[in-house]
């Protein structure tokens, strides 16, 4: 039986008093657009870049110019980055996972413009930051929790990144693994980026996310995960995004056909691999929270819990599940939904709903 959960009015927003609505670029090709027709208004600090004064521009005005080994240096280097690879649509063919030093710069913008896409041609990650990673610098004696590096990816396609080959230590995080400093989401989109397909460990086929400063949230406004469902982005856990302890903001956006692929759930059955929680979005852990708000949760699947999302929040230690202005349906397997149809969480979890659908 159907089970709908129309849920309260939010009062219409006053965008002069709270900050206009941003103006994103378009991406002239045939693939799902980024964002949702949400317009919820967007946090400070959340939003686009300034990249009007880039430190590195990437191509010489033609595709052919614009490689994958230039994008790796740049990268390294940090700053802002641009593309200069012509009027057309471009994909770069990453053959090495572009990492963030942690001594480089204090922020690294990565601009594409609305035109370029970075492939992990099946092959490997696309990005890579990790303050805690000896082999990047260490920089601080708490680097579980420093300010710095900051990491904004924005107008920017990622497609066919791949943390389960290549001999990644991390099995998470096929497009993007973000842990340490601050990490958002700008304008983005995310296809057939995967992680480790089994297990408790691996969550985030397209974005995993960690250990970010003081607690503050991912943002992730006005992007796409998935969109069709020959574009579905996979891991055990959460399809597309995944943390542990880690608030998000996820505003505008769009997640649908993503999958969660492990069998038997977090501790495993017995005789199981393990995962298969959180079609698109997984989190657990303490003291931290999701916003989902102006957005669209639709046709994801899992095969254990959470078609849509799982969010268990552990004996309700500091945090929140917050939906408003969302629609959420059409999200398919799983069990275990206390509150509200391909939602798993505790039952103690605070929970606030508002303006928003969910039906199965």
């Amino acid at each position: 039986m159907k089970r709908l959960a129309l849920i309260g009015f939010l009062a219409t927003i006053n965008l002069t008093a709270h900050g206009t609505t941003p103006t994103y670029v378009s991406f002239p090709d045939d693939l799902p657009a980024a964002g949702s027709h949400g317009t919820d208004v967007v946090p400070s600090g959340a939003g686009l870049e300034d990249t009007s004064h880039p430190t590195h521009v990437i191509g010489k005005g033609t595709a052919a110019s614009c490689t994958s080994a230039e994008v790796v240096a740049a990268v390294k280097s940090g700053g802002i980055i641009t593309f200069d690879c012509g009027e057309a649509p471009v994909t770069i063919q990453m053959t090495a996972t572009a990492k963030i030093f942690n001594n480089a710069a204090s922020k690294t913008v990565i601009d594409g413009g609305g035109r370029v896409t970075l492939s992990g041609m099946k092959q490997r990650r696309i990005l890579y930051m990790n303050t805690c990673d000896e082999g990047l610098v260490w920089t601080t004696s708490h680097c579980q929790n420093q300010e710095y590096p900051q990491l904004t990816v924005q107008n920017i396609t990622f497609i066919n990144g791949n943390a389960s080959s290549g001999g990644s230590a991390a099995p998470e995080g096929g497009a993007i693994y973000a842990s340490g400093g601050r990490f958002k989401v700008v304008n983005a989109r995310f296809f057939s980026n995967s992680g480790y397909g089994t297990g408790t460990g691996a969550y985030g086929g397209a974005i995993f996310a960690f250990e970010q400063y003081q607690g503050l949230p991912v943002y992730v406004v006005h992007s796409t995960f998935g969109g069709e469902s020959n574009l579905s982005n996979t891991c055990a856990n959460g399809g597309a995004l995944g943390s542990i302890s880690t608030s998000w903001y996820i505003v505008n956006t769009v997640l649908t056909y993503n999958h969660a692929t492990g069998r038997g759930g977090n501790p495993p059955a017995s005789g199981t691999p393990g995962g298969g929680s959180g079609g698109a979005f997984y989190d657990d852990g303490v003291s931290f929270s999701l916003t989902l708000a102006g957005s669209t949760v639709e046709y994801n699947s899992a095969n254990e819990y959470g078609a849509a999302l799982t969010f268990i929040l552990d004996n309700a230690s500091g945090g929140s599940l917050t939906i408003k202005d969302s629609t959420i349906m059409g999200n398919t397997g799983g069990t275990w939904y206390p509150k509200y149809p391909q939602i798993s969480e505790e039952d103690y979890d605070p929970t606030y709903v508002t303006n928003s659908i969910i039906v199965n």
